[in-house]
Parts: C-alpha cells; sequence; structure tokens
C-alpha cells in the first residue's frame, strides 16, 4: 500500500473504507452526469430515435466565436472537459497500472454511450466533438492522479 502525502494529510492509496466512499461517490458522479447529459426534463419514449447528430468537428463554436459569446465557449467546452476529469481519476485511481491509453478507451466509450443515448432518446445533439473532449477529460483525471501519486 503506498501513502501518499497532500500538504499535510498522509494517506494510503486504497484502504477499505475509503475505498468504498470512493466508490460510492463514483457511482453518485455517474448518477449526475447521465441525469445532465441524457435524462434531462422532457425526455419521452414518443421521441425516440428523433435525436441530432452533428458531426462535424467544432462547427458549432464558430456562431458563438463570432458572436463572443466567451460563456458559453467555455461552459460547452470546458465543460466537456471537466465533467470528465472525475472518471479519469476514479480508473486510474481503482487500478493504478491501468494505461493511459485504457483511461482514453474508456472515456471514450462512456461517452459515446452518452451521445447514442442522447441520440435514442432525443435528450440532446450527439456531437462529434463532446467524444473528443471528453475522452481528453478522462485522459486528464488520470493524469491528475498520477501527478498526485509521484508526491
Amino acid at each position: 500500500m503506498k501513502t501518499v502525502q497532500i500538504g499535510n494529510f498522509k494517506m494510503k492509496r486504497k484502504s477499505g473504507s475509503k475505498k468504498s466512499i470512493i466508490t460510492i461517490l463514483f457511482i453518485i458522479y455517474i448518477m449526475c452526469v447521465l441525469r445532465i447529459t441524457v435524462f434531462r426534463s422532457g425526455v419521452s419514449v414518443h421521441n425516440l430515435f428523433s435525436g441530432r447528430i452533428n458531426m462535424s468537428l467544432f462547427q458549432s463554436y464558430i456562431p458563438l466565436i463570432q458572436e463572443k459569446n466567451w460563456f458559453r465557449i467555455i461552459y460547452l467546452f470546458g465543460g466537456n472537459i471537466v465533467w470528465f476529469i472525475p472518471l479519469g481519476m476514479y480508473l486510474q485511481w481503482f487500478k493504478s497500472k491501468r494505461s493511459l491509453w485504457e483511461i482514453a478507451v474508456f472515456g471514450f466509450l462512456f461517452s459515446f454511450f452518452i451521445e447514442t443515448m442522447q441520440y435514442i432518446l432525443s435528450s440532446g445533439v450527439s456531437e462529434l466533438d463532446d467524444l473528443i473532449l471528453n475522452t481528453i477529460g478522462a485522459v486528464a483525471g488520470a493524469l491528475i492522479i498520477r501527478i498526485i501519486w509521484r508526491r
């Protein structure tokens, strides 16, 4: 068991109760992500498979840049990355020998699941941008854990 020190706090990498608490928090995180991305209000079985797909890479940002809507750009671009950082952190923490490639694949597949469900349930626009940014977020989360463990 490797001990990690962050500031004045020392903690073991994985202990039974801490592992359980972190796993419960991770499950809550997954439920929150699914709630805000897939199971939004207004989801109905009457509109199945009538969602929209945007395959043009980062084209939805052009009007926002022209309008100088920086808040929306940061919210969409940054949000897609930030919401997946905990996924990468948990995956790296749960199995420390997991490669960044594996984390990227997990992040991509979870994002692909979300985008597919958004299309099926018509609860959002399925975008290629989201797949890329979410995957970057998952890898960033894994890198954060690796940096913390090296100190």
